[in-house]
């Protein structure tokens, strides 16, 4: 646990965390904040286009040689 070093020496905003790093700086940072979880939303699969079978071709007919 830190210790209180001085006190009203930086303007505090609300929603943001004051600490004093390595380097003895005193740093701000965003508090994280837990959100409402989303609805998960239902993905639509795209309508996939139905394809006829492919007619069969017919044999060519074969030329007979004279």
């Amino acid at each position: 646990m830190g210790k209180i070093i001085a006190k009203n020496i930086v303007d505090r905003k609300s929603g943001f965390l004051y600490y004093v790093d390595g380097q003895g700086n005193v740093c701000e940072a965003k508090m994280a904040r837990g959100g409402k979880k989303k609805k998960a939303v239902a993905k639509k699969k795209p309508a996939a286009a139905k394809k006829k079978p492919a007619a069969k071709k017919k044999p060519a007919a074969k030329k007979k040689k004279k």
